[in-house]
């Protein structure tokens, strides 16, 4: 598939990995899991270690490393260029918490530069497409390497959702593999040659109409995205059941799932779906079952090294001391999420008076219940609307205010290190946030307005103005409906009116999140 396959090891090395940020990577969000599981929270506030397998382009860890200055960060993966690219964004934002690696999986151990253990091991997207021998690799570093209380981040392909699709993925590396020149091509090629055999009537998409539907997402995707995903050597999907056996030879055992809105049976099974599940003693075997239930494609699993279950009391003080903000405007956020059932509603008279507690900045559940209305809800409705609203992005768990300002000193020179980038291209698409401890989704033109703003360009016509001045200078022009704006007036025009949304919703968040 590729040329130098003795480094690579069957894995795509020729096209780079896209630069996400991927937020079940956060550590308070971690936390957050782990006081839904009613265990002892992960403590992110104090001095921790955390480490990625397989970090691509390193964005996700250098923003981290720029939210978390309390937290030493270590992140490996196979591509020497990806590593010298985020060696290169963390010298730009003057980090000095991270250190990054292209060690092998089975020799990244004995690395000498490395702790003695790590609080928190994470690999996303990793799992499934790499060999037996670098899971085994995988499995005995977290082995060695994971404290005793420590958590694993883990996501992976599922069964049995990936079931029906797996021939289809097995027709992209056929197609892919007997074509020549470079992988870009051979994808276009794969993509064209399953485009006829469907229009052709292959038996196969009538038989699976769902992949019929698969493969017209697939050919509007990111084609650095395709390659990483469908185009290795090694691809296989798992049953949660058969990677918790493989984990459980570390010691660990299944904590929850980072995929929160996973966890709410409400919004995902069916009442008869429910009594089944509550038969299953084994938590295994429980997930798995649920898995067959909302045909489960794609699992973000949290397992721990010794879990430790809160008394009451103190889980309750816990819930209270967490301290959460909305990362979206008060009146953008919906009154309906989507689960395994399909959408379903949000009840008004619940969420509405959560919403309005944090429409007004950060804050703690303590203080949050000091309103009538809220703390009328009672516990067990108010713990799942959190969870809701965490899970569907629009509530962000955060740090405590205490070194804050420490924290707020690293994110600054991280965001304009990012921010500087944005008027080259549109690649980065998150900023670090001292109250969260993780990222924020702030697209190109919103990163150019703020660019504008710390250059004294007092309103969003200026901010616009200076955003299609950067563009003009690349002959760029915006993309609406799919098609580029053809004059200076129309881009400007557009961007003027980007501006204005931004200044009245966007930046206001931005600001009670000290992003900006």
């Amino acid at each position: 598939m590729v040329a130098n396959e003795n480094w690579t090891a069957g894995y795509v090395a020729d096209i780079g990995y896209t630069h996400g940020f991927y937020r079940e990577l956060t550590p308070q969000l971690l936390s957050f899991v782990a006081l839904g599981a009613s265990m002892a929270p992960f403590d992110g506030k104090a001095p921790f270690r955390f480490c990625e397998l397989g970090c691509g382009q390193g964005f996700s860890m250098n923003l981290l490393a720029a939210a978390n200055p309390q937290g030493q960060f270590f992140a490996t993966d196979f591509n020497p260029s990806q590593i010298a690219g985020a060696r290169a964004l963390a010298a730009e934002a003057g980090l000095s918490n991270i250190q990054f690696f292209d060690t092998p999986f089975a020799a990244f151990a004995d690395e000498p530069a490395l702790p003695e253990s790590f609080d928190v091991i994470a690999l996303h997207g990793i799992y499934s497409w790499i060999s037996a021998e670098n899971r085994a690799a995988i499995v005995d570093f977290i082995a060695r390497k994971l404290k005793v209380g420590g958590l694993v981040y883990i996501s992976y392909n599922a069964l049995p959702g990936w079931s029906a699709g797996m021939p289809l993925r097995r027709l992209f590396v056929d197609r892919a593999s007997v074509a020549s020149g470079p992988l870009g091509a051979r994808i276009e090629g794969a993509l064209g040659f399953v485009d006829r055999l469907k229009e052709a009537g292959a038996a196969y998409f009538r038989a699976n109409p769902g992949q019929s539907e698969r493969f017209d997402r697939i050919k509007g995707q990111n084609r650095n995205y395709l390659a990483h995903e469908y185009f290795n050597r090694d691809w296989t999907p798992f049953y949660h059941a058969d990677v918790a056996a493989d984990l459980s030879s570390a010691k660990l055992g299944f904590l929850g799932s980072a995929a929160l809105l996973e966890s709410v049976d409400a919004v995902n099974l069916t009442p008869a779906q429910g009594a089944i599940l509550s038969e299953i003693g084994d938590a295994s075997q429980r997930e798995t079952v649920k898995d067959y239930m909302i045909n489960q494609q794609f699992r973000r699993d949290v397992f721990v090294k010794g879990p430790l279950a809160l008394p009451q009391r103190q889980l309750r003080e816990a819930w209270l001391d967490q301290r959460f903000a909305l990362s979206v405007p008060r009146g953008d956020v919906p009154l309906t999420v989507k689960g395994a059932l399909g959408e379903a509603s949000l009840q008004a008279d619940v969420y509405g008076p959560i919403l309005d507690g944090f429409a007004s900045g950060p804050k703690t559940l303590r203080a949050l219940v000091s309103d009538k209305a809220v703390d009328a809800l009672g516990w067990a409705k108010l713990t799942q609307a959190l969870t809701v609203l965490v899970g569907a992005g629009h509530l962000q768990p955060c740090l405590p205010p205490k070194d804050e300002a420490k924290r707020a000193k690293a994110t600054r020179a991280f965001n304009a290190a990012v921010c500087a980038r944005a008027e080259d291209g549109a690649d980065l698409g998150f900023l670090a946030s001292p109250v969260t401890g993780g990222g924020i989704a702030v697209d190109r033109f919103s990163q150019l307005f703020l660019l504008a703003l710390s250059a004294d360009r007092k309103g969003p016509k200026d901010w616009a103005a200076f955003a299609w001045d950067v563009l003009r200078a690349q002959n760029q022009a915006i993309v609406k409906d799919g098609k580029p704006l053809a004059t200076p007036e129309e881009n400007l025009a557009e961007l003027n009116q980007r501006a204005e949304s931004f200044a009245e919703k966007i930046l206001p968040v931005l600001k009670s999140l000290q992003v900006a």
